[in-house]
Order: structure tokens, then C-alpha cells, then sequence
């Protein structure tokens, strides 16, 4: 437990790795002086959790827009936004009501990924409130992509470093198709930002290997199966325990993680338990 000056607030690590607690904020009456202590801590930690909120989404977009101007929320599955007076929040909740699904992803596995790394500018961070949470149900686990790069092996790295992958635009982390794309494409005409595997962070300078997500990637340049292998052998880094922190969810739990440098993934839970969260995007700088 440490104490950040010039304001007292505590921050629990939660793992040797990412993650901590910030304790003792009420983020709806921040000042300043204690964001800054919360900043610090979450460039530190990659990812911070606040518990025992009680916000709404102006709150939730006033305390995200402290990081930076806010982003739009990612494509539905039906072209639609859940929430068209806040292009700026996504919804996501496998709750239906009147026959329609008030927000994405359900109730399925998310597989790993990185928030809407498919656009030219993927958002630095995203900041996620548990409004309505079954406990112990659709646990989130975040990996720390500056160590696994650091993990591999030196050649790999150096091979790795001056190369670029597209990242697709065409499915969410659920795997579901988005409005507007074809079930399948070339790799070449594969939708998608083109970013570098290996990728600078712009307040650290720390670098970190930058995946996106696995289904339709393709690094440029190389052929098909040598991009696929590739790629596998990169993605088996990201599983292992060393690297990974889970954040079980309670209600009230509010979580940012850098966007920039960390992966995460959701597990499936029971479509009969009722789920409901609210996400916003901080805008970000184009991946160097």
C-alpha cells in the first residue's frame, strides 16, 4: 500500500504484475490534486479499479473526459447506437427488453482483445461501470502487454520489431459480424487499421507488443502461412498467468485500463443472470 502527495490516496496493488485499487475517492467530487494521484497510479499499474460507486453516465463521461477528449462509441451488430443521446457510451449488457437487446456482447466469452484497435486511432483508454453485476459471474482478465513482450525471446522481438498487422474491423470481441461487413474477405481486402506489432507508448515510452485481436489478422508483407505462424507463436505468450490479472466484479466497480498497452477478455456467464455495464473511450494518438 503506498500514499501518493500531494493528496491522500491509497493504492492496493493487485497482483505482482497489473492492477491495482485506488481507495478513499468518490469520483463524482474529484478535485484536481486528487485525479493527478490517480493518473500517476494508472500509468504505474496499466489498470486501476475503483469500488463502491454510485454514478451516472454524466459522471461516468466527466470523470473519463479528465484523460481526454472522448470517443464514439464502437459499430453495433445492427448499425444502431444503444444509447443515440450518448454517442459516447457503449452499452454493454446482455438484457433484453420489449424483444430488443439494450446493449452488445451478451452473455458469450469476449475473447482477447484490444477496444477498437481496427481504427487508424484506437482510443488510449477505456472505462468500464458495473451498474447492475451478478457476482462472481463474467470475470474480466487483463494481460500486460509490455511483458510479454519483454517475455520473448530476443530474436523474435527483433524480428518482430519493423513489422505491421492488420487488425479487423469486420467482428466485435464476441465474434458477432458488424453492420455493413461480409462474412469473409481476402487478407488483402481484409477492413482494418494497419498498426505495428511493437508499439511505443506515448507518456512512458515503455514498448509493448500490439495484437488487436486474432481472427483475420494479417502481418503486412509476408505470406499467408507465415503471418498465420507467426502470429501463433505471439498470441500463445498472451495467456500465460504471470502476465494476467482478473477483476471479479461487484456493482458499483469502476475499471480503466490503458488501452495502449494491456489486452483483455471476458468469461461467459449464465444469459439468465442479468448483467449491465456502461463503457466510455478516451480519444487516442495513431500507434508508433
Amino acid at each position: 500500500m503506498t500514499t501518493l502527495a500531494p493528496v491522500t490516496v491509497e493504492v492496493v496493488p493487485l497482483s505482482s504484475g497489473i492492477g491495482a485499487e485506488i481507495r478513499g475517492v468518490e469520483l463524482s467530487r474529484l478535485d484536481d490534486a486528487t485525479f493527478g494521484a490517480i493518473k500517476q497510479a494508472w500509468l504505474a499499474h496499466k489498470v486501476l479499479r475503483i469500488r463502491d460507486q454510485r454514478i451516472d453516465d454524466d459522471a461516468l463521461a466527466d470523470f473519463s473526459r479528465r484523460f481526454g477528449p472522448l470517443d464514439k462509441a464502437p459499430i453495433t451488430t445492427s448499425g444502431k447506437l444503444y444509447q443515440p443521446t450518448r454517442p459516447e457510451v457503449t452499452v454493454i449488457s446482455n438484457i433484453v427488453m420489449s424483444g430488443q437487446a439494450i446493449g452488445g456482447l451478451g452473455s458469450g466469452e469476449s475473447i482477447w482483445h484490444t477496444d477498437m484497435s481496427y481504427n487508424d486511432v484506437p482510443p488510449d483508454a477505456s472505462v468500464l461501470y458495473g451498474i447492475e453485476v451478478p457476482e462472481g459471474h463474467g470475470d474480466t482478465w487483463f494481460c500486460d502487454m509490455e511483458q510479454a513482450l519483454a517475455a520473448l525471446p530476443a530474436a523474435l522481438r527483433e524480428r518482430i520489431a519493423a513489422l505491421r498487422c492488420k487488425h479487423d474491423s469486420t467482428r466485435n470481441s464476441a465474434g458477432e459480424l458488424r453492420a455493413g461487413f461480409r462474412e469473409s474477405y481476402t487478407p488483402e481486402e481484409q477492413p482494418g487499421a494497419v498498426h505495428p506489432l511493437v508499439r511505443t507508448h506515448p507518456e512512458t515510452g515503455r514498448k509493448s507488443l500490439f495484437l488487436g485481436r486474432r481472427r483475420n489478422a494479417h502481418i503486412m508483407g509476408l505470406p499467408s502461412a507465415e503471418s498465420q505462424a507467426l502470429l501463433d507463436e505471439l498470441w500463445a505468450i498472451v495467456g500465460r498467468s504471470e502476465f494476467n490479472w482478473v477483476q471479479q466484479w461487484k456493482t458499483g466497480d469502476l475499471v480503466i485500463w490503458d488501452n495502449r498497452c494491456v489486452m483483455h477478455r471476458r468469461d461467459e456467464f449464465d444469459p439468465a443472470l442479468r448483467r449491465l455495464m456502461h463503457r466510455t473511450q478516451i480519444q487516442g494518438t495513431r500507434p508508433f
